[in-house]
């Protein structure tokens, strides 16, 4: 099975970032704490992170064609304004959770909005750098099932 973790602006600074939002553990941190998980879990990650739309259009775009199983993304802010990335996510069809590390309906009321919460399997917030392992699992089921019911 293969994953990709796609993540938005600014979560390279994590770390730097807002701490007391976002905490002490670095982009680095994140990459590696997953990466350890799914190879325990047999599951074949992939990292992608840009400041750019574009190019995470881009590389939403490319997954359709390489083998990606499911789609993990925390657009950061772009989740609030990236129709972009909604239609590319829409177009490639691979099953997405979406991810927040803060619980983004307790911050400011702008962040309530989330357009790729629209064609997200399901969306995951506030649970720090364990929601990315907790997407992880969910697309480890939701795809083993679609598997085995074809």
């Amino acid at each position: 099975m293969d994953i990709l973790v796609i993540n938005g602006p600014n979560l390279n600074l994590l770390g730097a970032r807002e701490p007391d939002i976002y905490g002490s553990d670095t982009y680095e941190d994140l990459c590696k704490l997953i990466t350890d998980y799914c190879e325990k879990e047999k599951i074949n990650v992939y990292f992608y992170q840009s400041n750019h739309e574009g190019s995470i259009v881009d590389r939403i775009q490319e997954a359709m064609n390489d083998g990606t199983d499911g789609i993990v993304i925390n657009p950061a802010a772009y989740t609030h304004t990236s129709v972009a990335i909604l239609d590319a996510l829409k177009a490639v069809k691979i099953p997405t959770v979406e991810v927040h590390i803060s619980d983004v309906d307790e911050r400011e009321e702008f962040r309530k909005l989330s357009y790729v919460s629209l064609v997200a399997l399901k969306t995951i917030k506030g649970k720090g750098f364990e929601g990315y392992l907790l997407a992880i699992d969910f697309l480890k089921n939701f795809i083993s099932d679609l598997k085995n019911n074809d």
